[in-house]
């Protein structure tokens, strides 16, 4: 007798991350979608707006958590900051399971929250309760939490980047330096003039910089991971595509490292990792090679030409929409709910 599906509801799906979300869940083998929400296209049916979506007879409805919360058992939140601080609390006290989208429960000192984000976190019970969405990582932690707090996108890039050499005594924490390209579709499908075609066609331009709101993300999590103090260097660069991210990211070594032994350890590490795809020596990522797909792409290199050490040089490229927000999410999911960990990622639609 086959099992029933699992009902989830995705609050916020009239934006990128959202419609991407709904891609993926349409298709999914234990899943079905109950609701979509959306202020703005309430009474909309989703085919309407998302042409691609023509399989769903869904309409976007308003955020009316109370009728919501009779419609599912997990909330997908790709709500703004602070809107999901309180959703999420009203929701996780429904006893159900949230994955947030969004930065509300990603950071877990609400002094640091407070400071990047210029808005207090009201709920700091529920903060030390959510799990940082990483599978790759925390893939246990995943498996029994009821909030999931899915990782910005430039962090993802990063942190899987450096995730394996991290830990190792002979690179120096203190000494990264992450550059990071990003499509436009990053910064959302609010219209905005920095982000229109003429804007930034034929143009690469850096920006929010020493300023960006994933850096202390990207520090909180390579701590975690290094038991060290870290310090980065974080530069993000908008670039004229719609989407994907290529982080390159350096490091110093503290002592002489063979390139091929690094390669050994990214290898191991990601060994049982299905969507971290560590490709061989002198072989370069590139966003087109990840793009529509929840995989993240990583390459080492050596620069033993530095009069100070060793330069290790990673890396990596992932599509932001996808293993960068909701590919992430649907893996979380699958972890959550023991469903197979690629299941609905490795043959869902074509995006648009």
């Amino acid at each position: 007798m086959a099992k029933p599906l699992l009902e989830v509801a995705i609050l916020g799906g009239s934006g990128y991350t959202g419609s991407e979300l709904l891609r993926l869940l349409l298709s999914h083998p234990h899943v079905k979608v109950t609701a979509v929400t959306s202020e703005r296209s309430s009474g909309t049916p989703v085919a309407d707006l998302f042409l691609h979506l023509r399989n769903t007879d869904l309409r976007f409805e308003p955020l009316d958590l109370r009728a919501l919360a009779k419609k599912a058992d997990l909330f997908f939140l790709c709500l703004p900051h602070k809107t999901s601080q309180e959703t999420a609390a009203f929701l996780f006290n429904a006893g159900k399971k949230i994955i947030d989208l969004s930065a509300d429960y990603r950071i877990k000192d609400p002094k640091v929250y407070r400071e990047w984000y210029n808005t207090p976190h009201l709920f700091h019970s529920l903060l030390k309760k959510a799990v940082y969405g990483l599978p790759e990582v925390y893939r246990e932690q995943i498996r029994k939490a009821s909030i999931i707090a899915n990782p910005g996108c430039y962090p993802m890039s990063a942190i899987l980047g450096l995730a394996p050499i991290i830990r190792k005594n002979f690179v120096d924490p203190n000494t990264i330096i992450i550059d990071s390209k990003s499509g436009t579709s990053g910064a959302g499908r609010s219209p905005s003039q920095p982000f229109m075609f003429c804007e930034v066609n034929e143009s690469v331009k850096a920006y929010a910089v020493t300023s960006h709101r994933h850096t202390p993300e990207i520090e909180q999590e390579l701590r975690s991971i290094s038991r060290k103090k870290v310090n980065i260097v974080f530069t993000p660069h908008l670039m004229p595509m719609d989407r994907g991210i290529l982080s390159t990211i350096y490091i110093r070594t503290s002592k002489k490292i063979d390139l091929q032994k690094v390669q050994n350890l990214y290898q191991d590490f990601y060994r049982d990792k299905p969507f971290v795809r560590v490709l061989g020596n002198g072989i370069y990522p590139a966003t087109k090679a990840v793009k529509g797909s929840n995989f993240c792409d990583i390459s080492v290199f050596l620069n033993k030409r530095s009069s100070q050490g060793q330069t290790l040089i990673i890396v990596s490229a992932i599509d932001n929409l996808l293993k960068g927000a909701s590919g992430t999410a649907v893996q979380n999911m699958n972890i959550m709910y023991g469903f197979d960990e690629t299941a609905g990622l490795l043959n869902a639609p074509h995006f648009p």
